[in-house]
């Protein structure tokens, strides 16, 4: 039983082990890297924003499918069974030539049955199925250019959050090594207090400093949460992994051109531009099917009737096959609103292809002359970190020689810090700015 019991509990303990070891693992694996092309790549494979936006496409060749469908011929089949009353019948019999109507009453009709089917095959609808079937493709191909419409946008957000993830990183990274200066700083000050060589009051503003700088960590880490469960969410991925952004990708950064050619790539390669053009083609093809009413309709029709009145009559087969022309006479003065309908549809279509093209000029302007300051912000910051590492060591020399108070120290490495943080989120600043201008150009890939 001893022997049992302690076999028992070495396998619980060595299971106790591995799961411990497990969870450590699991708890202490490194972050994902990803490049920001790999970010785009998971983000568009998993955007669902891009998924509901293809189901439009979907839509509009079912309808085109349904078109067809319609030109296909139509079959119906019918049958009824009757009970009646006793009614009165009356047989009209040809006699020597001449009608003449007898009634009988010794005829007892008591029920009645019919059956039928017809069939009918359209030839001609005044252009209804051909001009209906070229607006449906019209509005196909402007779905999918919505589409790629919308996969810019994902892009964009995909990139922006990659950056606001690079940002926030950068951020915890700097306040951290900033707060462990400050903690050192502090255990400095607070030798020198105790040895009587600085005063209470220096030492309380270095852990006032140091205070401030543990809120500042807390909040930098507070969005870095915030941020990768959002970069999560794009790329498809479970909102606790971690993810870290690859600073290689914030490096390279490419000249801004001329906005003029700009707005040339923006004319040539927006899809919503070429998506409203195309909708301009189907509206017209929609005024060419409102004036089908005014045609009439042609179709092959045939039919087979079988009728059964017991006692009185039976009609076993009776088929019959034709053309049949509709007309309807009403639609001279009825169709006018559906015409007036379609023009004016067609009149909004064109008004919003102005419309957009102002918004493209409008957006183009903004978003390079975005990214033409967020370069010049870039040499700024840059210049801003030498000044304020320069002021640091400079105020610090003056402070080790009793020039300076314990406040401008402090100063200079508040503001030392900050320019690294500028710094840092300019450089991501650029590149959102400039994939912002490409996507408004139609060119983002």
């Amino acid at each position: 039983m001893n022997i049992t019991f302690r076999i028992k509990r070495m396998a619980a303990g060595v299971l106790g082990m591995v799961l411990l070891v497990t969870a450590t693992h699991s708890y202490a694996q490194s972050p994902r890297t990803l490049t920001l092309e790999e970010a785009v790549e998971m983000s568009l494979k998993n955007s669902k924003e891009l998924k509901l936006s293809q189901t439009n496409v979907d839509l509009a060749g079912l309808s085109i499918r349904q078109i067809r469908d319609n030109q296909l011929p139509s079959l119906s089949v019918s049958a009824s069974y009757l009970r009646l009353n006793t009614p009165n019948v009356g047989l009209k019999i040809g006699q020597n030539g001449n009608d003449s109507t007898s009634s009988s009453s010794n005829l007892q009709v008591h029920q009645a049955m019919y059956g039928m089917a017809s069939a009918s095959l359209p030839l001609f609808s005044g252009f209804r199925f051909k001009y209906g079937l070229e607006s449906a493709h019209y509005l196909e191909q402007a779905a999918k250019l919505d589409v790629e419409t919308n996969r810019e946008a994902i892009i964009q957000n995909t990139i922006a959050a990659y950056s606001n993830l690079y940002k926030a990183k950068k951020a915890v990274d700097l306040v951290s090594e900033n707060l462990k200066s400050e903690r050192e700083r502090v255990t400095e000050f607070t030798n020198r207090e105790k040895n009587g060589l600085l005063a209470r009051n220096d030492l309380m503003k270095a852990k006032l400093q140091e205070s401030n700088v543990e809120l500042a960590l807390l909040d930098a880490e507070n969005d870095l949460k915030v941020t990768t469960v959002n970069m999560d969410l794009l790329l498809g991925l479970p909102e606790n992994t971690a993810i870290l952004a690859d600073s290689n990708s914030f490096n390279a950064l490419k000249e801004a051109g001329n906005v003029m050619d700009w707005e040339q790539k923006a004319l040539a390669n927006r899809k919503d531009i070429a998506a409203n053009a195309i909708r301009q083609k189907a509206a017209n093809a929609d005024i060419k099917v409102a004036k089908a009413d005014y045609y009439p309709s042609v179709a092959l029709t045939g039919g087979y009737v079988a009728l059964s009145i017991p006692g009185v009559v039976t009609v076993p087969n009776a088929m019959n096959a034709g053309i049949g022309v509709k007309y309807d006479i009403a639609s001279l003065w009825k169709s006018g609103a559906k015409m007036a309908e379609a023009r004016t549809r067609a009149y909004q279509v064109k008004t919003n292809e102005e419309i957009i093209l102002d918004k493209v000029h409008l957006e183009v302007n903004t978003a390079f002359y975005n990214y033409v300051l967020s370069k010049r912000k870039i040499d700024v910051y840059a210049k801003a970190v030498e000044q304020a590492d320069e002021n640091y060591r400079i105020t610090k020399n003056k402070y080790n020689n009793s020039l300076v108070t314990t406040t401008e120290l402090l100063d200079a490495d508040v503001a030392q810090v900050q320019s690294k943080i500028n710094y840092e989120a300019a450089k991501a600043d650029a590149i959102v700015a400039y994939k912002k201008l490409e996507q408004v150009a139609g060119v983002i890939n």
